[in-house]
């Protein structure tokens, strides 16, 4: 309750509580079921217990350290490479590389704005102020110890006890600079509980050095304490019940399940257990996205139920089979939306942080997730996508996981397009190569509860032409190290989406609220292997002094373009502004009236009456606490009702297709001409379209044309509607609207498909 972690807190300060300091030896001993053990014995009785189990990769440490080398020996040599660096006061945040601290290492130092932030009891620290912690990220980053996991690898890898007296020396400073429940590092039990879990598996990884001797055991023991009890007394239960809560459940399941000598453990586990288990239907929506709506955060969701299910399932814990099921939709999620370069775009926020540092991956590749899943689920396709079996995979699984995943075969992905409609995104595909074409939809929730992680990215997408990612979310880059660039990173302008008078659809108040919030409803999703469509609109231009709806549909033309209509209604005429952002490694240009990208083959041409083409420099993180310079391209138009019409077209041939807009009626009409086809598109605007010899009532109607005889179509899409007809005959009549016509000549009539049904 919010009264008890009050009063806890209170007490705390108020000297009042037994857990505001360290516990003396005999009290340390009266906490455990072993007493009577000197501290040698219970340091030998924790190196040489055989329960509880942790991963399998420990109990045959030597095979896996031969398999390390063996598969991963550059790998291998990073990890000596960077441990040397952390010996030498050298670290790698997210978004700093080599970070450097002197000795002894200042614990509560943010040193990019240089604050100091102050011992003071937790409470009582305002960590969201900039003023006072700076980005309290970076603080946190270093203070998590994962770096322990790297220095911990490289010891067993060398047996240089260079490196386990570095873990100790940085332990001890830590726990001499950090007294119990005072600075910023107790102030997020979500800090403590992946502080914890470093800690536990560094007790593991350093088990037989002598620099762990029996007086620092006892003492980690004893901190380690202090954490289960912080943690089961302020659960992020009111606070931020998502990852935090979460993740501070898995630390309690950790704690509780390694530590089983303590008289509480068994009170620590089973809590985090059914934390764990509460969370699966609240976290993960029916379609397995994480309910935030932050890719990011997705992923730390799944790793956290997959180290909670490796553990249960070694240790004997026995789970409701809706825990593994969960933790497939939560993969399959991140199997359809990996790009074709094997990254992941990053929607909504972004912390650049990881549950565990196991590999050296870069902050959007996640398929290492993917990898583990494959050996621990036996999927198939998890294997296809994750490409590469993962170092990471061998820590958690062991040598033998590993080397039985080898023998699966990879399958690729039952569907390439898929919608996942509780969370609102939806992927358009053409193919599972790295050559393939790929779109990311955003048109589902703003966000959850207060949507702290949220960014006004409604109707956005991101886009990758022949294999290459060329349109992005820029990402995070800060929580709280500058208002200005958060409010910008996540704001409309900072997607690609349309925006009305400079106002994004949602509006920020504050790094983790927001003052309104856009209501997103999907209108339309259709998918066959020769095209997708899908549409959606938003109200959050609504509220404006003229109010104004904004409905976006998108058309793929597989193995072709696609084509996006943004259809704008007010009463009154307003600024419309499409944002398109591009890579921070691509190189876009305007060529005559539309933007080019040589190197993807991407081009983009936009269609509205008075618009225009203007660049702006801005910025791309793909880490937080990182940017990199970036072009963005904004195409301007005056409107008070009208259509808004883009093509993006990837490049395939020698010359990219010829895009125009041609006259018609009742239609916004263009061709699309290359050296072997011409196609025609017609969206409607009135009851019927007419193009030259062509009439038709659907809503989209795409009709391609060889160039050798330009009178008989050789292919169509149409899109809700009842009739089509070329020079006066009716190919296509229905009396009642249909969905979707596909159709083909095949020598001598049309092989027509209706709604799924070919006729």
């Amino acid at each position: 309750m919010r009264s008890t972690q009050k009063f806890s807190a209170f007490a705390e300060r108020r000297g009042w509580s037994s857990l505001a300091e360290v516990p003396d030896d005999a009290a340390l001993f009266s906490l455990i079921e072993r007493s009577g053990l000197s501290a040698e014995e219970l340091q030998q009785h924790f190196r040489t217990r055989t329960t509880p189990k942790f991963f399998t990769s420990f109990a045959e440490i030597e095979k896996t350290i031969a398999e390390l080398k063996r598969r991963w020996p550059e790998s291998a040599d990073r990890i000596i490479n960077r441990s040397s660096q952390i010996v030498g006061g050298h670290f790698d945040l997210p978004g700093w590389q080599g970070a450097s601290f002197s000795w002894p290492i200042d614990w509560h130092l943010e040193p990019l704005s240089n604050k100091h932030i102050p011992l003071v009891h937790w409470s009582k620290l305002n960590y969201l102020d900039a003023g006072l912690a700076g980005d309290k990220k970076i603080v946190w980053e270093l203070n998590r110890h994962q770096y322990f996991t790297t220095l911990g690898q490289a010891y067993l890898l060398t047996k240089d006890e260079r490196y386990a007296e570095t873990f100790v020396a940085h332990l001890e400073s830590w726990m001499d600079r950090n007294p119990p429940k005072r600075g910023i590092n107790w102030a997020s039990s979500l800090e403590i509980a992946f502080r914890s879990i470093s800690w536990l598996w560094a007790l593991y990884f350093f088990r037989d050095s002598p620099a762990l001797n029996p007086r620092l055991f006892l003492r980690i023991l004893k901190f380690l304490y202090l954490n289960a009890r912080h943690l089961e007394t302020y659960l992020s239960t009111y606070f931020s019940p998502n990852t935090h809560l979460t993740g501070e459940a898995l630390g309690l399941f950790y704690l509780g399940l390694l530590l089983p000598e303590f008289r509480e453990a068994s009170r620590w586990r089973e809590t985090g257990k059914r934390i764990l288990l509460e969370q699966l239907p609240i976290h993960i929506l029916p379609d397995g996205v994480y309910f935030e709506q932050s890719s990011y955060y997705h992923r730390y969701t799944a790793d956290f139920y997959i180290h909670f299910l490796i553990l249960s399932r070694a240790n004997g814990q026995p789970l409701a089979p809706e825990v593994t099921k969960k933790l497939s939709s939560l993969l399959d999620h991140l199997l359809y939306i990996t790009r074709p370069d094997g990254t992941t775009p990053f929607f909504g926020d972004d912390d650049g942080g990881r549950l565990i540092m196991l590999d050296n991956n870069a902050a959007n590749e996640f398929r290492a997730s993917l990898s583990t899943g494959a050996a621990l689920l036996r999927r198939p396709d998890y294997k296809f996508i994750a490409e590469h079996i993962g170092a990471e995979t061998l820590w958690l699984l062991g040598a033998d996981a590993v080397n039985e995943l080898d023998g699966m075969a990879a399958v690729e992905p039952a569907a390439k397009s898929i919608a996942f409609q509780s969370g609102g995104y939806y992927v358009m595909r053409d193919g599972w190569t790295r050559k393939a074409n790929y779109l990311l939809f955003d048109c589902g929730p703003h966000g959850q509860s207060n949507c702290g992680h949220a960014h006004a990215d409604a109707l956005s997408f991101e886009l990758a032409t022949n294999g290459k990612t060329v349109l992005v979310d820029p990402g995070t880059y800060t929580y709280t190290g500058s208002t200005e660039l958060r409010d910008w990173f996540r704001s409309s302008q900072a997607h690609n989406t349309l925006t009305i008078d400079g106002y994004s659809s949602s509006l920020p108040a504050g790094p983790f609220s927001w003052k309104t919030i856009a209501r997103v409803e999907r209108a339309a999703w259709l998918t066959t292997d020769r095209f997708d469509f899908v549409a959606g609109s938003h109200d959050g231009y609504l509220s404006l002094p003229q109010p104004v709806s904004h409905r976006r549909e998108i058309l793929f033309l597989k193995y072709a373009y696609w084509i996006v209509r943004d259809k704008v209604e007010s009463a009154g005429e307003h600024q419309v502004d499409l944002w398109f952002h591009f890579d921070s490694d691509t190189h876009p240009q305007v060529e005559s009236t539309y933007v080019t990208e040589a190197e993807t083959g991407l081009n983009i041409h936009t269609f509205a009456e008075n618009g225009g083409w203007s660049r702006e420099e801005r910025w791309v993180s793909h880490c937080y606490s990182q940017r990199e310079p970036a072009p963005v391209y904004k195409f301007s138009t005056r409107l008070r009702s009208g259509d808004v019409v883009t093509f993006l077209v990837p490049q395939t041939a020698e010359k990219c297709p010829l895009v125009r807009k041609v006259a018609a009626v009742g239609c916004c009409a263009f061709e699309v001409v290359d050296e072997n086809w011409v196609d025609i598109v017609m969206i409607r605007t009135d009851s019927d379209g007419k193009l030259r010899h062509l009439t038709s009532d659907f809503e989209w109607s795409w009709v391609r044309f060889s160039r050798i005889d330009e009178s008989q179509p050789v292919e169509l899409v149409l899109l809700n509607g009842t009739m089509f007809s070329v020079a006066g005959r009716r190919i296509i009549e229905r009396e009642q609207k249909v969905d979707y016509v596909v159709a083909r000549w095949g020598g001598d009539k049309f092989r027509i498909e209706i709604d799924g049904i070919e006729l």
